[in-house]
């Protein structure tokens, strides 16, 4: 027989061996330093007893939360459903990660999730809560980036429609007028292979014009479709839209798609990529520097990368890491800089599912890393 001691109660004797001591001392020790909140609650709505956590998160003594009735330290807007739910619980449903807000004693909003039980049809509430406060705080801070992304989405994708459908009407004038002139009469060859490039490229603007316009009404609420695409033709039909500027500025564009040479993309965006990232390489060359931009596909670890470094001004990716893809920043006082390009070529990689990583010094050009999706 196990031996045991007795201790004197309202002068009766509880015999209480070791071994219930031990327990008794274990969930006691428990009970006083998980930083968990664990309480029981009476039907009639005050706390019968608690641990120190709820003291030391709601900021009242002991017996100030045990003394007033626990709907006092509740958020007033939280009241309703929290009684709604307690009601539930006394009626048998369970309470499983039911939250709720709390007001501290210094004015603090906290938030907590409860998981609550009745044992044996008794008159009192068990329950634990967590701390959720900094989950919710993430929460909002998600949501409210969220909201600002959809609504700049929309606003980029206003712009894109109407500044296609309204340029579209100055091109086609172009069109006409290249129509009506009677290159024949003109005995320069220089100017005739000029004007036929200009032609060339206006009937390019043209197909690009009306891509876009077609590829935003069919994305309207559902995601850009893709299909597999040949690198090198639409490298190609971007270059060739911006022939002239790529004389101008002598630049020399490298091209090695032997690592792969087709990706399954959205045309347009791909256009828009290759576009606005050698753009920049012109726009961002060193006074003293040709552009030189190299453009090329690797395979890393089994996985598909598309490359696009060029030899120009550079900046401190460190330093502004975070902003590098973020709408309207510049890190150049060119004139031209509006903060735009990078924000669609950042958009439009994590629209089809891939990364984009950039790597860049001072003076020392920039390299940026399309993690391709598979």
């Amino acid at each position: 027989m196990e031996s045991g001691f007795k201790m004197q109660e309202n002068e009766s004797f509880v015999s209480i061996t070791h071994k219930q001591w031990d327990n008794f001392l274990q969930l006691d020790t428990f009970f006083h330093n998980t930083p968990d909140l664990l309480c029981i609650a009476g039907f009639d709505g005050y706390f019968k007893k608690i641990n120190p956590a709820v003291s030391a998160l709601l900021e009242y003594s002991q017996e100030e939360l045990m003394a007033n009735p626990i709907s006092s330290f509740i958020h007033p807007d939280d009241r309703l459903v929290t009684t709604t739910a307690r009601d539930g619980l006394k009626e048998g449903r369970r309470l499983l990660n039911f939250e709720n807000r709390y007001i501290t004693q210094s004015g603090n909003i906290i938030w907590l999730s409860w998981t609550s039980i009745i044992v044996n049809d008794q008159d009192n509430i068990y329950a634990i809560a967590k701390n959720i406060t900094a989950k919710k705080k993430l929460e909002e801070e998600k949501n409210r980036l969220l909201t600002e992304i959809s609504k700049v989405n929309q606003d980029l994708k206003h712009f894109a429609r109407t500044t296609s459908h309204d340029l579209r009407s100055p091109v086609n004038n172009l069109i006409a007028l290249f129509r009506l002139l009677d290159t024949h009469k003109i005995e320069d060859e220089e100017t005739k292979q000029l004007i036929q490039l200009l032609e060339s490229s206006t009937h390019q603007l043209k197909t690009m014009l009306d891509s876009y316009l077609q590829d935003l009404k069919a994305q309207d609420g559902i995601t850009a479709a893709k299909e597999e695409l040949a690198l090198d033709q639409v490298l190609n039909n971007v270059l060739g839209s911006i022939q002239h500027l790529l004389h101008q500025a002598k630049a020399k564009v490298n091209i090695d798609f032997s690592a792969f040479s087709a990706i399954d993309f959205n045309k347009t965006y791909l256009e828009s990529i290759f576009l606005n990232l050698i753009t920049n390489a012109i726009k961002y060359a060193k006074a003293d520097e040709h552009p030189v931009i190299n453009i090329y596909t690797k395979v890393v670890d089994g996985r598909k990368q598309m490359i696009i470094e060029d030899n120009g001004l550079g900046f401190d990716a460190e330093k502004v890491k975070d902003r590098i893809f973020k709408m309207y920043q510049t890190f150049h006082n060119h004139p031209d800089a509006k903060g735009v390009g990078l924000y669609l070529v950042h958009t439009h990689v994590l629209e089809m599912g891939s990364k984009i990583s950039v790597h860049s010094e001072v003076n020392k050009g920039t390299t940026f890393i399309i993690h391709l999706e598979g």
